[in-house]
């Protein structure tokens, strides 16, 4: 039987807005960071949860949407190691401050390519111990990396002064534009979204502030978009309006 989303067996992070009430721009992209691993680990913890109990007709759907999580996530390491840190270290005249969050990274990139081999071999077919073996494998990594690198974004703040200013928002922003493609949107984005909870989380404070989405073109990326493969993003943990759901299986 179909059970309500829980935060488990990876826990949720807190925004470092949220614990300091500071705002400086250091901290906001760290909390925005965070915003993003947290649809991370709601997407692996639905994964998790969902795999023992996916039945037979289902398999297919869910197999793709778990290749999806694996693509964003994988995305996301991937603009951070190819735009984000080096465009950090060059405005903070250092080749080496996120050397730490890459070496993280291959903690885990392993495990997470074994996951998406087996899905790709298997398919439908997956067995749902074998892919639990294969998330446990490499989830304490994984967990580790994304509640360390926002501290770091945080520590960044002091490479920032008035003779050299660092635009860490303006960085992160241009480097994550690199990564959007039609085909991202289609297939990997509604993964993102759709396992992101604002409407309680840290009390609201982050609903309708990130992402930085509103109105028609929230609705099309939440709603529209996710119509096409609906199979797939019915596993979401995540409501459109931000909110943990029942999960389809």
């Amino acid at each position: 039987m179909a059970q309500m989303y829980a935060d488990v067996p990876l826990a949720i992070l807190h925004t470092p807005q949220f614990e300091t009430g500071e705002t400086d721009p250091f901290t906001v992209e760290a909390s925005h960071m965070v915003l993003s691993h947290n649809s991370f680990i709601r997407g692996f913890n639905s994964i998790y949860q969902q795999a023992p109990r996916v039945k037979a007709a289902d398999k297919a759907d869910f197999v793709e949407y778990c290749i999806a999580w694996h693509d964003c996530v994988d995305a996301h390491h991937h603009y951070e190691e190819t735009e984000l840190f080096p465009n950090i270290n060059k405005a903070c005249g250092r080749t080496d401050l996120m050397s730490a969050a890459v070496e993280e990274h291959a903690t885990f990139f392993g495990g997470m390519g074994r996951m998406k081999a087996y899905l790709q071999q298997e398919g439908a077919n997956f067995n749902g111990d074998e892919l639990i073996a294969i998330l446990d494998s490499f989830k304490d990594a994984l967990h580790s990396h994304l509640k360390a690198e926002p501290p770091a974004i945080v520590a960044l703040k002091e490479y920032s002064t008035a003779e050299r200013p660092i635009d860490i928002l303006g960085i992160a922003d241009a480097a994550g534009k690199k990564q959007v493609n039609m085909s991202f949107v289609l297939n990997v984005l509604p993964v993102f979204l759709l396992n992101m909870e604002t409407a309680d989380f840290e009390e609201g404070m982050w609903h309708d502030v990130f992402p930085p989405f509103k109105g028609v073109v929230k609705w099309v990326l939440t709603k529209a978009v996710p119509a096409w493969h609906s199979g797939r993003w019915r596993f979401v943990s995540c409501s459109p309006d931000g909110s943990v759901k029942q999960l389809a299986v």
